[in-house]
Parts: C-alpha cells; sequence; structure tokens
C-alpha cells in the first residue's frame, strides 16, 4: 500500500509541476509577472515558500496534496483577487496584454503535459520497446463476459477479424476496433462464424462492470507449496489442470472455481507434462474437454478455507512466445508521437460515456488512479501509467468548463471572435460557478470511490 501511495503522490507531483510550468514559461516568454508558483494548494498558510533574488515568483509548497497552481498578475483564477482587479491595469498584467498572448498562456500546461507524455513514451518505446501475444497463438481462445456472451461470443472463440480489420493482439486498440465496428469473425471449434455488435455494446459492458474478454490462458502448475491441498492431491510440476468438475479450465476461472469453493472436494482433470502449450487432440474443443479421457488423470483436491489449492502458476509468457519490437531512438519518436496521438484520441472519444448513467456511476477519484499502481514497483508501468495520466491532465484541462484551462480558453477566443472582451465581473461570476461545479466533481468523484471500496 506505501508503494502504491508514493508511486502516486509521484505521479502526480510531476504531472502538475509540469502543467503549471507550461503556464509560467509561457507567461515569462511574454513579460507577464507570474506572482506565485505552488506545488499542492496552500489555502490558509504554507508549509514552505521562498523567493529567488531579482525574482518576481514565490515559489513554496501547500499542506494540500491535490494539485497546485501559478498565481499570474492581472489575471482572474481561483485566487479571486479582486482588489488586484480593481486598480488600473500594468504592463506586466495578464490582462494587458494581446489576446493571442493571453491564449498561449493558458494552453501552455496542456501543451507541457502531451509534450510529457511524448518524451516519457520515447523512453519507454526506445528502453522497453513494445511486448504482444498474438491472439492466434493462444490456441484456446478468449473467456468472454456475460454481456459478450449475450451478444453472441463463446467461451474459446479466436478473435479475427472487427470488419475487415484483422486483429492481431487483444489489447485496447483490438478493444475499441470491436466496439467500432458491426460485424467481428471468430474461430470457432475450427469454423469461422461471425458476431453482430450491438450498437450500446460499451455502454452495457459499463453498466455489468465485467469487462469483455481476457485470454484463456491454460492453468499449467509452476511450482506447489509443501503440504498444500494441490500437492497432497498428487499434482506435480508442469500439470495441466484442463477441467474442473467436469467444466473446463483456465486460470481466469480460478476464483469462481477454486476461490468462491472453500473447503468442498473437487474433481480435476490433468494432462501430466504440459509445461509446452500445443493443440491436446484434435478431437478436444472448450465444450468437450473430457474428449481426451483416455490420455489424462483425474485427482480430488479440497481448496483450504481460503479456497486456495497451494499452486504457483505459469505466465502467459513461459507459455508462449511473445512478439517483441525493438526501436532506435530515431525510431522511438514516431512511435512515442503514435501513441500520443492514440491516447489522445481514445480518451477524448471516452468522455462521451461519461454522460451516461453508467459512465456517471464509474467516474473515480484518487482511489481509481491509485489502483492504476501495482502494489510491487515496476518503472514501466509507473512511465507508462505516468503518461497515459498526463493525456488525462491535458484532455480535463481543456475541458470548457470555467475554472479550467478550457473556460479560459472559451473566454479568450470569444475576445479574439467578437472583438469584445468579457466583463471583470462576468469573469468573476463565471469562476466562482467553475469552482464550485470542480469542488462538487471531485466529491462525487472520491466519494464513488468510497462507496466502491465499501461494496467490495
Amino acid at each position: 500500500m506505501l508503494s502504491v501511495i508514493l508511486q502516486l503522490i509521484a505521479s502526480l507531483t510531476l504531472l502538475v509541476v509540469i502543467h503549471e510550468f507550461g503556464h509560467f514559461i509561457f507567461a515569462r516568454l511574454f513579460k507577464i509577472r507570474v506572482e506565485k508558483f505552488r506545488m499542492f494548494f496552500d489555502p490558509w498558510f504554507t508549509l514552505f515558500k521562498f523567493k529567488p533574488k531579482n525574482s518576481d515568483t514565490e515559489f513554496g509548497l501547500g499542506w494540500l496534496p491535490i494539485g497546485g497552481y501559478v498565481k499570474i498578475a492581472g489575471m482572474i483564477d481561483e485566487s479571486l483577487d479582486t482588489d488586484q482587479m480593481a486598480k488600473p491595469a500594468q504592463p506586466w498584467e495578464f490582462r494587458s496584454h494581446p489576446a493571442w498572448q493571453r491564449l498561449f498562456v493558458m494552453l501552455g500546461g496542456v501543451l507541457f503535459n502531451l509534450l510529457l507524455a511524448f518524451v516519457i513514451y520515447t523512453g519507454i518505446s526506445y528502453h522497453y520497446g513494445d511486448s504482444y501475444l498474438p491472439i492466434d497463438a493462444v490456441e484456446e481462445g478468449m473467456k468472454f463476459s456475460d454481456v459478450a456472451k449475450k451478444a453472441g461470443f463463446v467461451d474459446g472463440d479466436i478473435l479475427l477479424k472487427a470488419d475487415d480489420q484483422k486483429l492481431v493482439a487483444f489489447d485496447e486498440e483490438c478493444f475499441r476496433t470491436i466496439l467500432k465496428s458491426e460485424k467481428v469473425t471468430v474461430l470457432r471449434n475450427g469454423q469461422e462464424k461471425t458476431v453482430t455488435i450491438p450498437f450500446d455494446f460499451m455502454e452495457q459492458l459499463m453498466k455489468e462492470n465485467t469487462g469483455f474478454a481476457t485470454y484463456r490462458i491454460p492453468f499449467v502448475v509452476d511450482s506447489l507449496m509443501k503440504d498444500s491441498p494441490a500437492e497432497k492431491a498428487g499434482l506435480q510440476a508442469k500439470d495441466r489442470v484442463i477441467a474442473v468438475n467436469n467444466q473446463p479450465m483456465c486460470v481466469s476461472d480460478i476464483t469462481t472455481t477454486f476461490h468462491n469453493n472453500p473447503n468442498k472436494p473437487l474433481t480435476l482433470t490433468v494432462v501430466r507434462g504440459a509445461d509446452k502449450i500445443v493443440p491436446l487432440d484434435d478431437s478436444v474443443t472448450v465444450a468437450n474437454p473430457m474428449a481426451i479421457a483416455a490420455d489424462t488423470l483425474q485427482m480430488r483436491v479440497t481448496p483450504n478455507e481460503m479456497g486456495m489449492i497451494g499452486v504457483m502458476i505459469k505466465s502467459a509468457a513461459s507459455l508462449y512466445e511473445p512478439k517483441h519490437v525493438e526501436y532506435s531512438l530515431l525510431e522511438s519518436v514516431p512511435a512515442a508521437i503514435h501513441k500520443v496521438g492514440k491516447k489522445l484520441s481514445n480518451y477524448t472519444n471516452d468522455l462521451k460515456y461519461v454522460f451516461t448513467p453508467e459512465g456517471i456511476s464509474s467516474v473515480g477519484g484518487v482511489g481509481s488512479i491509485a489502483s492504476l499502481f501495482p502494489t510491487d514497483f515496476s518503472a514501466y508501468i509507473f512511465w507508462e501509467m505516468t503518461a497515459f495520466l498526463s493525456v488525462i491532465l491535458a484532455v480535463m484541462n481543456v475541458l470548457p468548463i470555467p475554472g479550467l484551462d478550457g473556460g479560459h480558453v472559451v473566454f479568450v477566443l470569444y475576445e479574439i471572435i467578437t472583438r469584445r472582451k468579457p466583463s471583470q465581473n462576468f469573469l468573476i461570476r463565471a469562476q466562482m460557478v467553475g469552482m464550485f461545479l470542480l469542488l462538487f466533481l471531485m466529491l462525487y468523484a472520491n466519494l464513488n470511490d468510497v462507496f466502491r471500496f465499501l461494496l467490495n
């Protein structure tokens, strides 16, 4: 838990500093005075602050770790400094500069968040490359959620095409391609079948909150705990459990099969020595795992009171050979641009779901963000999640809501188009409404996290 908290703080700190630095650097570029640069908010008091010699900016650390801000002279922002705005405008103030310069100042945070995502994705591409498990490598196919089964998918289907586009790896892009398609072609027991995608498929998935599908990774034993139920039953390393109580078994079935059946005897159908995944027999199908009864062992195992049988399972990477793509430093640049573009496009498109009953109920706050980070630190996952959150922060801040950068951008664009400047009283009222709305949304999102935690 401590690891998750530290990762969350480190990631959000970097994102906020970069975002506010974007505003800061454009303001200073146009000779606009920045009075404060705060990491975290500081209502009533500041933990630490200093002002460099010959600088107009006071840097500081607030005590409320939910963001940060820069206070730009002559701008109506969350500080609501009406006293300053009542004085005559000064040449170094935000309000005294041309609209196009003010537009760049307001977009600076968003631009720097996208730049940060690009830099991180470039580093990830260069250092780690890309690895994926081809869909057709997993001959056991996919295990589908109830919503997907209702649409026509069957456990064991191998995804082939979405409309006319070949599906290569089951990842985010594959899922989104399926969502946008009308028909998906699958390989089912050696024959191609077509599944029609419902127009509201995403809404159905969000409502049930069970996802779409996962790979049916075979249940192959890597090692066993001493004196565990599995060892006492006779299981050995490299054994492959293909069925439990005559029902097909794969890794994704562990919870429903073992964890939900503590202290209940279960019958395992086992293939011995299946450390390499090859077709067991032409007659074997997902619907008929007992077709190879002559080549299998039968044994009884009773999960303990926690629903555990005491085995370590071989990972997909050890059973199948993933595809790996490496990038040179020059190749990493277009790869990163592609990733930022895709994340930006995907997240922007996802916003339409927020305004549905299913979407608003799935909105999350700090707890949901924290859940993106693993309990065991992984540099790859940390940087991947930070880049993704940087894109999200960019999109969220450019929304046309008063109080966000996007709200200020709308007012500046209005001024550029109409050549009329909104009154200060209007801007102050809009800022107050926007701040109230944002506080309400933050409270709602975090209460959603609390309710989900209490219900689980």
